[in-house]
């Protein structure tokens, strides 16, 4: 099977999320809505279907939804059913359930039903184990975005969507509820990555190992967020060469949505050399090529829009060009129901333009230096200097981020978290991008339906960010191959309060 094409995929999603609304999939609804139902149409499916049985290729989409269905996993089959109120289980009706409800006209009555009968419609689905059941809030985020995804790549491909490119139809992980959605917008590139004793001056000279992996702050930060159990979607950009389709497996591996990911034909992936002593200080190389760089016109999209408007969480890195940058910060700006927005600090050409959205970023975060970048006519003195500054420009939260340490200003809170006693080195490649991962882990947790107060980062959450840093020290050269999960992040923390 020709691998499957994600643009294609991500299209359909949408189409089916859109047509889940108001009383479901229909007939009718097919023939009225304002709905541009045109790709779905042009499927070969649709189309085989329709020839075989000689009937129009709209009056085919609901039997070939209906039969598509059946074969997904038994989560995605359920909640697909109900939101598309597909009918499944009208004939015969199974014990238990009432399908007058199942199939309501509403669809929120259709979410509030399925979330309180979960249990039985798995067991009528033969589910093995059963996953926790998701409230309704959580059941409009990841769960219904996999299951729709899933149907949209059997529509598309004949296999379920699983983040390799094999065509084998097996289960994505993590099919029950996450946390959370969150888009990340950086960059993707392969490190190399010299390890030495110490740092050659211009004529010196050193023995030291090399490594290449996939690296990138945006992806780093993806790989954190992932492990961490949050739904994540990247948008970034590769060539269309080895090393672009490595760094596409490898998200893959990691169940990471790389449907936005664009691959630039002709074009070779970036490299950035890393070289990092024996304590972790790290100098950095960047070896980039315009053509693989996001644009403007790809952040204006409807489904990079969509994307930003659905998500729980955005982050934005400052990698990309400034006009990407400012693109991402204005839609995001303008959205009635914003998600949370956290942004981390790199070196732009114009930092002045990034001022006017500060007031809309909940949580700025980066090293000293990196933050410095922002304010160029004043040098940061500390940390607590340069988080002060962003205060009175309009920053909202500021975390500064280094050396295993944290500093956070904000108007509610002002905390110097101190080195964990198992920080054993003085930094570490993606250790930063640890602590962002799971700082939105911990808000994603907390935070309820977007109509409902925000919940701040307290003490508890920035101290358990900070210990995530301190998980990364089993660096060897494979920088997201050190992110770590939950559990390791809860025992550095056991084990610190143990002691004290």
């Amino acid at each position: 099977m020709a691998p499957y094409d994600d643009t294609v995929i991500v299209a359909i999603r949408n189409i089916l999320t859109r047509l889940c609304k108001r009383s479901g999939l229909s007939q009718e609804r097919l023939t009225t809505t304002e709905i541009d139902v045109t790709p779905l149409l042009e499927l070969p499916v649709i189309r085989r279907h329709a020839e075989l049985h000689g009937i129009p290729p709209v009056d085919a989409v609901l039997p070939v939804i209906r039969e598509l269905a059946t074969k997904l996993p038994p989560t995605f089959r359920v909640i697909a059913d109900a939101e598309l109120s597909l009918g499944l289980l009208n004939n015969p009706e199974p014990g238990g359930i009432d399908p007058r409800a199942l199939y309501s006209q509403d669809l929120g009555t259709r979410r509030e039903y399925l979330s309180a009968h979960w249990r039985r419609l798995h067991e009528i689905a033969d589910a093995d184990p059963i996953p926790p059941a998701p409230t309704v809030r959580s059941l409009r985020a990841a769960p219904e975005r996999r299951a729709f995804t899933a149907l949209a790549a059997l529509m598309v491909t004949g296999a379920v969507h699983t983040g390799d490119r094999s065509g084998h139809a097996t289960t994505l992980r993590n099919t029950g509820s996450t946390v959370g959605t969150l888009t990340v917008i950086g960059d993707a590139v392969i490190d190399h990555v010299y390890q030495v004793e110490r740092i050659p001056d211009a004529r010196g000279f050193t023995r030291g190992r090399f490594s290449e992996n996939p690296g990138g702050k945006g992806l780093n930060c993806v790989v954190a967020a992932a492990r961490l159990g949050i739904d994540v979607r990247f948008v970034s950009t590769v060539g269309d060469d080895a090393a672009g389709h490595r760094i596409l497996d490898y998200l893959r591996s990691e169940n990471i949505d790389t449907s936005l990911v664009r691959v630039v034909p002709k074009a070779a992936t970036p490299i950035t050399a890393l070289i990092v002593n024996r304590t972790g200080v790290t100098g950095t190389i960047a070896c980039t090529d315009d053509r693989i760089r996001l644009t403007d016109n790809e952040l204006g999209s409807s489904v990079v829009r969509s994307a930003l408007t659905d998500s729980d969480a955005v982050l934005l890195t400052l990698e990309p060009p400034l006009p990407v940058i400012d693109q991402a910060l204005t839609t995001l700006h303008s959205l009635p129901e914003r998600p949370l927005v956290l942004v981390t600090a790199a070196e732009v050409d114009a930092p002045q333009v990034l001022y006017r959205y500060l007031s809309s970023i909940d949580y700025l975060i980066g090293s000293t230096r990196e933050l410095d970048y922002l304010v160029p006519e004043v040098p940061a003195r500390s940390g607590p200097h340069i988080a002060e500054l962003l205060q009175m420009l309009g920053a909202r939260a500021v975390c500064v981020v280094e050396d295993f340490e944290c500093t956070v200003r904000s108007d509610q809170i002002a905390l110097d978290i101190p080195r964990f006693q198992a920080a054993a080195f003085t930094d570490i490649p993606g250790s930063r991008s640890a602590f962002t991962g799971a700082l939105i882990y911990r808000l994603l947790s907390k935070r309820g339906d977007r109509t409902e107060p925000e919940q701040p980062a307290d003490e508890h959450d920035f101290t358990w960010a900070t210990a995530a840093m301190v998980a990364t020290q089993s660096f060897s050269g494979d920088i997201p191959g050190t992110m770590p999960k939950v559990g390791d992040i809860d025992r550095i923390v056991r084990l610190t309060a143990e002691r004290h």
